[in-house]
């Protein structure tokens, strides 16, 4: 099953690398990973998605709990949540494929960000399944280059993951 964890750790140098590094000593692939301050500059928020089932993924976030830099975790794979990823697409295109290109950019409510003598490159925002079809799309006229961002996920409604939100603090204890 794939979990998507947010996960608050202090702005700290080597934060990133103590958290990467407890999911490489438990075997685990991160399949994406997003992190950036929050609304609280002293404050980074992780988006982690990574395959496991519950058993072994609850193992993984009483290790993260044991990091002195981990404040609070939530998995939110069982709540109702808004994610999304970015990619950036430069394409081989000619000027006798441009208009297709463009055409299909559109109907992915894509943005074309740049425009070579024989490329295009195409931003899109979405979930995981959009951003695969666009490039599905595009990968017939040559994909010369492809970079994915991590996915980013809010809670829908009011439920939050900030340390004001409704969720459980670094003891597991409910906020």
């Amino acid at each position: 099953m794939r979990h998507t964890l947010a996960v608050l750790v202090e702005n700290n140098p080597g934060v990133l690398a103590r958290v990467a590094g407890l999911f490489s000593r438990r075997g685990f692939n991160i399949d994406s990973l997003a992190v950036g301050t929050t609304e609280n500059p002293t404050i980074s928020r992780m988006t982690i998605v990574v395959e496991g089932d519950d058993l072994t993924l609850e193992q993984v976030e009483k290790q993260l709990h044991k990091l002195v830099d981990v404040i609070k975790i939530n998995d939110l794979t069982s709540d109702e949540y808004v994610g999304r990823e970015m990619v950036l697409i430069k394409v081989n295109a000619g000027p006798a494929e441009r208009a297709e290109i463009m055409q299909i950019a559109d109907i992915f409510r894509a943005r074309i960000i740049d425009l070579g003598r024989r490329s295009v490159t195409i931003e899109c925002t979405g979930d995981e399944r959009k951003v695969r079809a666009l490039e599905e799309s595009l990968r017939p006229f040559g994909i010369k280059e492809l970079v994915r961002t991590g996915k980013v996920a809010v809670l829908r409604g009011a439920k939050t993951t900030s340390l004001d939100g409704n969720g459980k603090n670094k003891k597991g204890e409910e906020d």
